[in-house]
């Protein structure tokens, strides 16, 4: 019997031992698993802390917290107020009330619901109109910011959807915890983030359907512009495409016109007349393709045409000389001209004559030699002193040749037949090239001019003048070589006039008769001549 009960004293302890040893393993695994949890949210809690969103909704509270309490002691401070025993408590409420509103004003940005600016995304602008090819680039910026835009929010949205499931996971691992070890402080926190859970879910849901609409007006706009960049990409490539041809054209013109023009001056007309048109031609392609409504265009300029005629009356007058220049015909590349403005003379060749001005070279002329005294310079000349200047040409129509004359005076007891007879058979000798040169060209402006006298001999005229007689000789010479013909004749007539015995050179002189006592005789008569 006592064998039996020690046996089951012993089964008793055993037994006893064993549900011992089961509820300290128990205890054990708990505390492993709450070891575990608690390593879980120390992870979760630093993800949350390091979330934009998180961040900016904690702040959010935080500032209707502050507010909420701000409000609570201002109505305290007002019922305080009316007794004086609560005089240092309203002091006490006033700090209070001042730290306050020092930290709304730090939170001041979080005011404002974190979610409003996925609930009410910035206004999309209006698509940019492609009406040319520089509005191309704008375009393309356009589609560049709605799609940043785009980006942006729907990167916003993804953060606010990891917000969530980090609070989620906060609340699974909070959730676990209170099962294992039941806490008043951790339903209390389960009861607080089960609210930011909902308030999360709600807004995000919210975000979603209106992200959606935001995202469809912005495909819309980009497809709209996108049609306009297609369009005016096809449009801006026949243009291109004409005005390649044009210049193609122009090319081949050009080609021609070296090729079998040989005349350099028509040859450089033909030219500027082709650089002329291409240059319309283009401005007018431009011009009606990229303007609307050309009407508003002359409407404008005509009531501003008024002070434009005012303030570019010379430009404008220039370019009415260079339409008269060029179709007149009366002044050509190449031609050589005198231009007197105020009482100053030039004479040069043209070398170009553009849309405003006529550029001459300066040469080495009779007018800069008596003159000038230089040349060699380039001189601009404004168009619109055709209409008020003078403008001589040297080779209008081709000719090419001008009349020169040389004058010698001889004294009155000269042979002034012979003198005559030489200046003319010297001039004859030398000019006679140019002279049938000058009848041909002068028959050719019959049919333009109405010509009395064609004759282009060489002439000789003596004349009597104060100091003697004067032999003036005329005859024709290269209109670009005055000078070096002038030279000739001129060099070779004195040397005739000095190996002729009655026949001689004057100049300015006075003959003075003196008395024996080296006086003056006043009886003798004054006497002033050539010799």
């Amino acid at each position: 019997m006592r064998f039996l009960w020690l046996l089951f004293s012993l089964i008793f302890f055993l037994l006893a031992d064993g549900n011992g040893t089961t509820e300290a393993k128990r205890d054990g695994v708990v505390e492993a698993k709450l070891h575990s949890y608690q390593e879980a949210l120390e992870k979760v809690d630093n993800q949350i802390a390091h979330n934009v969103w998180l961040r900016r909704y904690e702040n959010y509270k935080t500032y209707h917290l502050l507010k909420q309490e701000l409000d609570k002691i201002s109505q305290q401070i007002k019922r305080y107020k009316r007794y004086r025993k609560y005089r240092e408590r309203v002091k006490e409420l006033q700090e209070r009330e001042l730290t306050l509103k020092n930290q709304l004003e730090l939170l001041k940005e979080y005011q404002q619901s974190p979610f409003y600016e996925l609930l009410k995304p910035k206004d999309i602008p209006e698509p940019p109109s492609v009406k040319n090819p520089l509005d191309i680039i704008e375009a393309f910026s356009y589609i560049k910011r709605l799609t940043s835009t785009r980006e942006y929010y729907q990167t916003k949205l993804k953060d606010l959807k990891k917000a969530l499931e980090l609070l989620e996971e906060r609340y699974v691992i909070l959730n676990k915890i209170a099962q294992l070890r039941p806490d008043k402080q951790i339903e209390t926190q389960l009861k607080g983030l089960q609210e930011e859970i909902d308030d999360f879910v709600e807004n995000l849901a919210i975000a979603k359907k209106t992200l959606k609409v935001y995202e469809r007006k912005i495909e819309e706009n980009i497809l709209k512009v996108t049609e306009e960049i297609k369009r005016q990409s096809q449009r801006t490539a026949v243009i291109v495409a004409i005005i390649l041809g044009l210049l193609l054209i122009s090319f081949v013109i050009k080609w021609f016109i070296r090729r079998y023009i040989q005349d350099n001056q028509r040859a450089y007309m033909a030219n500027k007349f082709v650089n002329f048109n291409l240059a319309l031609f283009i401005l007018l392609i431009l011009l009606f393709s990229y303007i609307e409504n050309v009407n508003y265009i002359v409407t404008i300029l005509g009531f501003a045409s008024a002070g434009i005629a005012i303030a570019m009356k010379d430009m404008f007058m220039s370019l009415l000389g260079w339409m008269v220049i060029v179709l007149g015909g009366s002044i050509h590349v190449g031609d050589r001209i005198k231009v007197i403005k105020e009482g100053h003379e030039y004479v040069g060749d043209v070398i170009d004559i553009s849309l405003l001005r006529i550029t001459i070279l300066e040469d080495v002329t009779l007018t800069s030699y008596l003159k000038n005294i230089r040349s060699g310079r380039v001189i601009f000349i404004p168009n619109n002193y055709i209409f008020t200047d003078l403008i001589a040409n040297y080779t209008h129509q081709g000719l090419k040749t001008v009349w020169d004359s040389l004058s010698y005076n001889i004294t009155f007891d000269s042979n002034h037949k012979k003198a005559a007879h030489i200046a003319k058979e010297v001039a004859r000798k030398y000019a006679k090239g140019y002279t049938d040169i000058a009848r041909k060209q002068l028959n050719k402006l019959r049919s333009i001019y109405h010509l009395k006298n064609t004759n282009v001999d060489v002439r000789v005229y003596t004349f009597s003048e104060e100091w003697g007689i004067r032999v003036s000789v005329w005859y024709q010479t290269n209109s670009y070589a005055t000078l070096t013909l002038r030279s000739t004749i001129s060099t070779e007539i004195i040397d005739r006039y000095l190996a002729e015995p009655d026949i001689t050179i004057t100049y300015p002189a006075q003959r003075i008769f003196l008395t024996k006592d080296g006086k003056r005789d006043t009886l003798a008569p004054k006497e002033e001549e050539q010799v």
